[in-house]
């Protein structure tokens, strides 16, 4: 028979009776805090749509980029706190946000027509398809 060993996770903590047992799981998980924003992908008759929830940010704190076939949706933020004068911080938080997303392009997409667009913490990148892509409709062929 083995010994019952009490791993220390078990065990409460100080920190675990202060914040609760799940105090970072609430936080990381049920706030929908993530390192990286969340992605919709569409797809359109003439294009493909990728939206990207970044609450907070604003348009200028974007970078897309296209290389090699790849779009790169990136950002980054940083945010000080304005010190006033004659005060000493006796208590600070920075605020630091990045990421960067990268999307493998399919075949068909008009890479010099790509645009996006930025409103209520959504951006929306717009991906055309080049003509020879679209979708046709069905032509009925007459039979003499």
């Amino acid at each position: 028979m083995l010994p019952l060993v009490r791993s220390r996770r078990n065990t409460p903590s100080l920190f675990d009776d202060f914040f609760g047992s799940n105090f970072w799981n609430d936080i990381y998980e049920k706030s929908g805090f993530k390192a990286t924003p969340g992605v919709n992908v569409y797809e359109g008759k003439d294009n493909f749509e990728i939206e990207v929830a970044a609450p907070g940010l604003e348009k200028k704190d974007f970078h897309i980029d296209v290389k090699e076939n790849v779009l790169t949706v990136s950002s980054e933020k940083k945010e000080e706190k304005e010190k006033k004068e004659g005060n000493k911080v006796v208590f600070s938080e920075f605020n630091y946000a990045s990421f960067s997303r990268s999307f493998q392009l399919p075949d068909g997409i008009d890479v010099n027509k790509i645009s996006a667009s930025h409103q209520n913490g959504v951006l929306k990148v717009t991906l055309p398809k080049r003509e020879e892509y679209i979708e046709k409709a069905p032509r009925m062929i007459e039979i003499s």
